[in-house]
């Protein structure tokens, strides 16, 4: 009887041609997970370190462009406007702009909840197909021992081994760095917001509230 090898490679080499079209899939599949969770771990690492730029108040190159765009709005005066609807304007303007950074540091991380939904599934396809295998060489040989159902049901095995080795790390990926940006994106709102309301402070207003302030100290 031949040896059946348990290392990924030699499945992969003892498997049928189905067999190895699916594990070559879910191999890509893992591969393209790792690719997306180190691309949205850097942009998460960028837009973290702009943060802390921004809140010591130094100048950050991510945040300056959404800061300006939020200055600019706070420049245009619209007739019969009220200040809270000034100030209202320009945070949606700066969210609308920190949206769009958002998305760009999250790189291709939905794809993660693709490859963590459909990879089992792929698994599961490899899985019945090498059983089906095994009960092909059990009609074949006439013989219901291991040695003729031990390679169908090691390729099954493989394939829903390479399913979770794709699926695993895609939905904690995805767990994970989506909460996390979900952290920043509300960091980032609540930002706009305060500086939509420095933007539009009545500078006399302003002045008089803090000499108040300085004389009841």
């Amino acid at each position: 009887m031949d040896t059946i090898s348990l290392t990924p490679i030699g499945l992969f080499l003892q498997a049928g041609l189905v067999g190895k079209a699916v594990m070559a899939a879910l191999f890509l599949a893992s591969i393209w997970c790792w690719l997306l969770i180190v691309e949205a771990l850097f942009g998460l690492s960028r837009l973290s370190r702009a943060l802390r730029e921004a809140k010591t108040g130094q100048t950050s190159s991510l945040l300056a462009p959404i800061e300006a765009l939020g200055a600019q709005e706070a420049r245009i005066h619209v007739a019969g406007e009220t200040v809270s609807e000034r100030r209202q304007r320009v945070a949606d303007k700066m969210t609308r702009a920190n949206v769009e950074l958002l998305t760009k540091a999250e790189g291709g991380l939905a794809n993660l909840a693709v490859i963590s939904s459909v990879s089992p599934f792929v698994g599961l396809f490899g899985t019945v197909w090498g059983i089906m295998a095994s009960f092909v060489g059990i009609a074949a040989a006439k013989d219901t021992s291991l040695a003729v159902v031990a390679p169908g049901i090691a390729e099954a095995l493989a394939a829903t081994a390479y399913g979770l080795a794709a699926a695993i790390p895609a939905a904690i990926g995805y767990n994970r760095l989506g909460a996390s940006f979900s952290r920043l994106g509300q960091a980032l709102v609540n930002r706009a917001a305060d500086q939509a309301v420095e933007m539009t402070r009545d500078p006399v207003a302003a002045a008089r509230a803090d000499r108040t302030e300085a004389e009841a100290a």
